[in-house]
């Protein structure tokens, strides 16, 4: 098993009291499993990507444990972390583009990386090379500054770098969003890549977009105001979703080749609950079709068919 989260729990501190950010999740990914995390703005998904590895002010962990490969994660703990960081744990950081230093050449800054974990960059410089040619890059970006490369290279060139020593698991978080569309697929068919060639175990990837987790993710989970809706096989959340907000999300999506004449998208009415003061119950009810009175009792996150997860007390009680 390569990593597993206990009901962890992520507030942000604010000066009107704290945020539910992420609200008792619990999780598990397989050894080689490329899971995505999807859901609106604001459901948490990247609160959950960055506490696994950075948690930074205003975040505050409240409680729950994180284990990868069996070992626990000090995630409470910015300074224990470095010792998991990049090594064993590490991050393709949203607004990727933006995270190489403008003042340094490429170079530069993977040595100084490096450096930081007492390995030598003359050491690393063969595979750090063969990995620039397996994305399409040539040797000579080392010797340039961040700025003389386009948007899709810069996310090629962190996602090497954020690879380079191997580690158990990456998150990639919205690394399509900025790119277009043949990018977006050049980035996504690497990230598959790395894990097929085992540069990484198990990859979490962060996205808004459901059309690019459908092409390359085994699993998909889906978070809702800080809290699990559903978790499943991939062909199973797109095909067959269990939950009311996976199906509405789904139904939301664009179909090729079906006329805006012959079929409107469908939106979700309504808004995502305020995280400050969120609602009893299933954070959902407000805006769900089929909110019954035991929705005012939080529903727990149950597996009700194989490696099929659901927070819904209709499914729940179906599946009884």
């Amino acid at each position: 098993m390569s990593l597993q989260v206990e009901n962890l729990k992520v507030y942000y501190k604010t000066l009107s009291g704290y945020a539910q950010a992420l609200d008792g999740v619990t999780f598990t990914i397989q050894d080689g499993e490329i899971m995505g995390l999807a859901g609106e703005s604001g459901c948490g998904k990247t609160t959950l990507g960055h506490s696994l590895i950075r948690l930074k002010p205003p975040m505050n962990f409240i409680e729950g444990r994180v284990l990868l490969d069996n070992q626990e994660l000090p995630i409470w703990d910015m300074e224990k972390m470095n010792a998991f960081r990049f090594s064993q744990i590490s991050i393709i950081p949203q607004y990727a583009m933006n995270a190489l230093n403008p003042t340094r050449k490429i170079g530069k800054i993977v040595a100084d990386l490096l450096e930081g974990k007492q390995v030598g960059y003359k050491t690393v410089l063969p595979e750090l090379k063969r990995r620039l040619k397996l994305v399409g890059l040539s040797a000579d970006v080392l010797n340039m500054y961040p700025i003389e490369l386009s948007g899709g290279m810069k996310q090629r060139m962190v996602l090497v770098l954020s690879t380079l020593l191997n580690p158990s698991l990456l998150i990639a978080d919205e690394v399509t969003s900025a790119l277009d569309v043949s990018s977006q697929k050049a980035v996504s068919k690497m990230l598959v890549e790395f894990r097929d060639r085992q540069f990484v175990n198990s990859i979490i990837i962060i996205t808004h977009d459901i059309s690019v987790l459908y092409q390359i993710a085994d699993t998909i989970m889906v978070m809702y105001a800080g809290k699990l809706a559903e978790k499943a096989a991939t062909e199973t959340i797109i095909n067959r979703p269990r939950h009311p907000y996976t199906r509405l999300l789904i139904s939301s999506l664009p179909k090729v080749g079906v006329k805006f004449s012959e079929e409107k998208l469908a939106g979700i009415p309504g808004s995502p609950p305020l995280l400050l003061n969120p609602p009893a119950g299933c954070r959902f009810r407000d805006r769900c079709p089929v909110a019954t009175e035991k929705c005012l009792e939080e529903p727990p996150f149950v597996e009700v068919d194989k490696d099929h997860f659901v927070a819904c007390w209709q499914e729940l009680e179906h599946h009884a």
